[in-house]
């Protein structure tokens, strides 16, 4: 049946993707938001659904709508969302709305603080590469797929199961509204400072998604993670399925991954110890959905890896250059020791533009410590305007070594200063990686990417 919908904060990129999925279902869609960006604009105005002009207009809520779909960018005083609620029309948090979508569906979810993307998107790959019915619910892009988010009649969904808030209206974590069957858990490591001020508040989150697990679902847990572990033991005599895991055997020849199995070496495109972890965590899901472990490696041979996720913008026979989604502790860490042990006899320059809010606060960024010992050359980014916009303290180069713990770390609060510097180093026998949750400030890569590709 056709509906109606309308999206206050239409332009995020979660959102956009939800509203191009409902447009496509053969939905009526509409929207509003005071500012949509690339490529969420071009996306949404090819589909016919991107709003005439920016700004919030309570005369497009009216009682014909059948629902509203919140974005956590609109605050609460929303003209569109009190003129919602004077008329009573139901208001849907995008994560309530997507459980809506899937109540008869078997859901999975995947949650973590890290490799959630990554997880998610190795199953998506398998479950398509095997011509498998299902819906899905990514946080990026992923190589395949048009769409971040499907909604259909298929019988499962794989939810990418965020951490972060719900909405203006509703200040818990996205994934306690998914109301998994089968959820697994790649590990904890304490992120979003602004919203979970303390890492215990921090754990309970994850420690009470686990108790939602219904008494026929499963759980699946990285047992490498010492907080996931903990949870997964003190779960012994509850009635669900347990399954612990750790990282896939493997081994590295000449810079080339291999998953060692009882058959054969499998060669893959992705390497790190934590996406061993992920790719096995990904195995035992669609294993537990009733896929063959011989499936599963046939599928992922092939598998590229999600985007900004270790993404290999330029490469010669002595260089690459990644670039990686990276930006909490953990993250960092993790990616940095895979790129140098994946190329030990490489050089390593690393960059990380410091951009959350997190990241950008001197009393968390401690937290970080030990996060860049890999790197040969350790290099931070710090746009001031990005510190001025979050209203906190512009942290200078002595507070930095001392949080990172790099007495040797270099530190750049210009753009053009950074990629002239980056731009003047040499490459032979070097492996250079940008790492950040944000872009860099547009920074213009093509003379890089030209310098490492000869």
């Amino acid at each position: 049946m056709r509906k109606n919908y309308h999206f206050i904060a239409i332009g995020g990129a979660v959102m956009h993707n939800l509203a191009l999925a409902l447009h496509q279902k053969g939905h009526s869609v509409s929207g509003s938001d005071d500012e949509i960006y690339e490529p969420s604009r071009s996306r949404l105005q090819k589909a016919g659904i991107l709003p005439e002009e920016k700004g919030w207009f309570p005369e497009k809520i009216h009682k014909k709508l059948d629902g509203i779909i919140l974005g956590m960018h609109a605050r609460l005083e929303n003209p569109e969302l009190v003129k919602a609620k004077e008329l009573g029309i139901p208001v849907y948090s995008f994560p309530e709305f997507i459980f809506d979508q899937s109540k008869e569906k078997k859901r999975v979810v995947i949650s973590g603080s890290h490799g959630k993307t990554t997880i998610t998107a190795m199953i998506l790959h398998v479950l398509n590469f095997h011509k498998q019915d299902f819906d899905y619910l990514v946080g990026a892009q992923i190589d395949g797929f048009d769409l971040m988010v499907r909604l259909s009649d298929a019988p499962i969904i794989i939810i990418e199961g965020d951490e972060y808030l719900t909405s203006p209206l509703d200040r818990r974590p996205k994934f306690f509204h998914y109301y998994h069957d089968i959820l697994l858990m790649s590990g904890i490591a304490w992120d979003h400072f602004n919203v979970f001020p303390t890492f215990e508040y921090y754990k309970e989150q994850f420690e009470k998604l686990v108790e939602m697990t219904p008494q026929d679902g499963t759980f699946i847990y990285c047992e490498e993670d010492i907080h996931v572990r903990g949870i997964g033991e003190s779960q012994t005599k509850k009635p669900f399925d347990l399954i612990p895991y750790k990282a896939h055997p493997y081994e590295i020849k000449d810079g080339k991954t291999f998953l060692l199995t009882d058959q054969s070496k499998i060669p893959i495109s992705i390497f790190g110890e934590h996406n061993l972890q992920n790719l096995m965590g990904a195995l035992e899901v669609c294993i537990a959905l009733g896929l063959k472990k011989e499936a599963f490696y046939e599928a992922i041979k092939v598998f590229k890896g999600a985007a900004k996720r270790q993404e290999i913008l330029a490469q010669s026979e002595y260089s690459i250059l990644f670039r990686d989604f990276a930006h909490a502790p953990s993250k960092l860490k993790a990616t940095a020791d895979a790129v140098k042990n994946q190329f030990p006899k490489r050089r390593l320059i690393a960059v990380q533009e410091l951009h959350t809010y997190s990241s950008l606060n001197k009393d968390f960024v401690g937290n970080y410590a030990g996060s860049m010992d890999a790197a040969d050359l350790s290099i931070i980014y710090l746009n001031p305007k990005a510190v001025s916009l979050k209203k906190l303290e512009l942290m200078d180069e002595a507070t930095l070594r001392t949080a990172f713990q790099r007495e040797d770390l270099i530190l750049f609060t210009e753009i053009e200063k950074l990629k002239s510097f980056l731009e003047n180093q040499d490459y032979k026998g070097t492996n250079l990686l940008l790492m950040s949750s944000g872009n860099y400030d547009d920074m213009d890569l093509s003379y890089l990417k030209s310098k490492i590709n000869q």
